[in-house]
């Protein structure tokens, strides 16, 4: 996959991304990045904070886990309907306010385009991740999601990620 960035936008999420597995000094100001690259001449939206957590929290998530939505984009060059965008909002929010009372996951990056959104996190354990995302979504019809585990210690992902984002 061939990743070309077109933009780069600093900008603060409001604590987007970071629940209590990785709280900071009240006083700092989270970084992140929105940016754009394309795949099969489609643009994708990455978001994400542009920096490692330390090593602490690291070696907490040794779990890559990856929620993936796939849409049919094809009248939107590659971006959700309406109605499905919205939708995915809702998963979004859900797994947000769970992630402020948990700590056995956090939220490393988003990514829409290309008929496909995922949220990604890094986890301490599979079956702990579950229960969570089941919880937080009983009261919503069901989401059309697969989830994906991978062991990744060393946030190899997510450091791949940063590289191919890196100024």
């Amino acid at each position: 996959m061939i990743r070309f960035l077109i933009m780069i936008l600093m900008l603060s999420f409001l604590g987007l991304g970071k629940g209590r597995a990785q709280e900071k000094d009240p006083m700092e100001e989270p970084k992140g990045i929105i940016g754009r690259y394309y795949e099969d001449d489609l643009p994708v939206i990455m978001k994400f904070v542009n920096e490692l957590p330390n090593d602490s929290i690291i070696s907490k998530f040794p779990f890559l886990t990856v929620v993936s939505w796939k849409y049919d984009g094809s009248e939107r060059n590659g971006m959700p309907p309406k109605s499905v965008n919205e939708r995915m909002i809702l998963l979004e929010g859900a797994l947000e306010s769970s992630m402020s009372n948990s700590d056995i996951f956090t939220h490393v990056y988003s990514r829409t385009g290309n008929n496909l959104k995922e949220l990604v996190y890094y986890t301490t354990k599979q079956d702990e991740f579950m229960k969570m995302l089941n919880g937080a979504l009983e009261k919503y019809d069901v989401f059309p999601i697969e989830i994906n585990f991978y062991e990744d210690r060393e946030w190899t992902d997510f450091k791949k990620i940063l590289k191919d984002f890196k100024k």
